[in-house]
C-alpha cells in the first residue's frame, strides 16, 4: 500500500461513540466520492437519502458483534486472547497479542473452561484453540466472561452494545461491521419512504488487525457468509430494472462478489466460507457503490476500495478527509462511493 501511505493524526482516531457527545449515531460526517471524477462532496450521514435514488438497493451486514476478548491464564501468566473466527463447534482461530505463552500448556479461562493449542491458525500469528466446551455452552460462557475487542486508540472500555449496528441480529463477528454503525431506525425508515430498500446478508467478520503493524491477508483470512434468498431476489430485481446496488461495508462486497464468482455471475441464495481477495484488478459483478468508514491505508480495506475508484482519486479523497478533520475507525465518519 506504499502508493497511498500516510499517517493518521492521533486526534482523528475516533475513540468514542458519537452518542456520548449528545448526538445521534447518524450525525457523523459523510464524504461522497464520485468514482469517475474523484470529486468530493462533504455532508452529514443524515443526508444519505439525498444522495441516493428511488430504486437503489442498500445491502447491509446484519452480523452481530460477540465479546471476543477473553482473559487467559497459564500458571502465573495472565494474557489477552482475541478470537478471530469459528472453525468448528469448539475450535477457534485466535490471536494472543504481545504475550509469551507455552504452546504445550492449556490456557485456563475460569469457570472450569480451558483450551488447548492444537495448531497454527489460518495465517501467522493466529493459533488454533480447542475449547473444552462447545456450541451453546461456549456462547453462554463467552457472553459472561468476554469483552469487546478494543484497540489502543480506544481508551475507555465501551460496553458491547456500542459495538453493534441497530439491525445486527446474527451473532458471529469478532469486530463490528462498522460501516453500518451510523444507521438509525429513523434513517432506515426515511430511506424506505424514499423508495430505497434495505436488505440484509451476513458475513461474520474476523480480526482486522494483528498488532505491530500487521494486517490480515484476505487470501488467508476466511470468513463465513450467508446470502438469504430474499436478498438475492431483491438484488436481481434491482439489476434487472437498472437500479444501483450499494454495499454497506467491505464485508458485504466480499460476500456478494464471492457468490457471483462461484455461480457464474448469478446471485442466488448461498452460504459458505470466503477467502476472496478483492483488489483494483478485480471485476465487480454486483456492487455499484460502497458505503464505508475510513481506515488505515496499510490495511487490505483500501485494496478493495481500489476496485471502485482509481488510486489517484482514492488518495485525493483521503487527503481531503484528513484536511476536513474526518474521524477514522469504527466510531468515525463515513465515505459514500458512487
Amino acid at each position: 500500500m506504499n502508493d497511498t501511505a500516510f499517517d493518521i493524526p492521533p486526534h482523528l482516531n475516533a475513540a468514542a461513540p458519537v452518542e456520548f457527545t449528545g448526538k445521534s449515531r447518524d450525525e457523523v460526517k459523510m464524504m461522497v466520492l464520485n468514482r469517475r471524477t474523484g470529486g468530493c462532496l462533504h455532508t452529514r450521514f443524515q443526508q444519505l437519502p439525498d444522495h441516493l435514488s428511488k430504486g437503489d438497493l442498500l445491502v447491509v451486514n446484519n452480523s452481530r458483534t460477540i465479546p471476543a476478548s477473553l482473559q487467559g491464564k497459564q500458571g502465573d501468566r495472565v494474557f489477552e486472547v482475541r478470537l478471530s473466527r469459528k472453525v468448528s463447534s469448539n475450535e477457534w482461530d485466535a490471536l494472543i497479542p504481545g504475550s509469551i505463552y507455552d504452546t504445550a500448556l492449556p490456557i485456563s479461562f475460569g469457570d472450569g473452561v480451558s483450551a488447548a493449542m492444537v495448531g497454527k491458525g489460518s495465517e501467522q500469528p493466529l493459533v488454533r484453540l480447542a475449547f473444552t466446551i462447545e456450541s451453546a455452552a461456549f456462547y453462554d460462557f463467552l457472553y459472561r466472561k468476554g469483552q469487546p475487542i478494543r484497540y489502543e486508540y480506544i481508551d475507555v472500555p465501551w460496553p458491547l452494545d456500542q459495538y453493534q449496528t441497530v439491525y445486527g441480529s446474527v451473532p458471529g463477528s469478532v469486530e463490528m461491521a462498522s460501516a453500518g454503525r451510523a444507521f438509525t431506525w429513523k434513517l432506515i425508515s426515511q430511506l424506505r419512504g424514499a423508495g430505497i430498500e434495505v436488505v440484509p446478508l451476513q458475513l461474520h467478520a474476523g480480526l482486522s488487525y494483528y498488532g505491530d503493524d500487521r494486517w490480515p491477508s484476505p487470501k488467508h483470512h476466511p470468513e463465513e457468509y450467508h446470502l438469504p434468498h430474499g436478498t438475492a431476489e431483491a438484488i436481481r430485481k434491482a439489476k434487472t430494472e437498472g437500479n444501483r446496488v450499494i454495499a454497506v461495508g467491505t464485508t458485504v462486497v466480499r460476500a456478494l462478489e464471492t457468490v457471483a464468482a462461484e455461480h457464474a455471475g448469478n446471485l442466488v441464495a448461498a452460504k459458505g466460507v470466503t477467502d476472496l481477495y478483492i483488489t483494483k484488478e478485480s471485476c465487480l459483478r454486483v456492487a455499484d457503490g460502497l458505503l464505508t468508514g475510513l481506515h488505515e491505508p496499510q490495511a487490505s480495506h483500501l485494496d478493495l476500495l481500489k476496485a471502485f475508484v482509481s488510486d489517484e482519486h482514492l488518495f485525493g479523497a483521503y487527503q481531503n478527509a484528513l484536511a476536513k478533520g474526518y474521524m477514522w475507525h469504527e466510531f468515525g465518519d463515513m465515505n459514500l462511493i458512487l
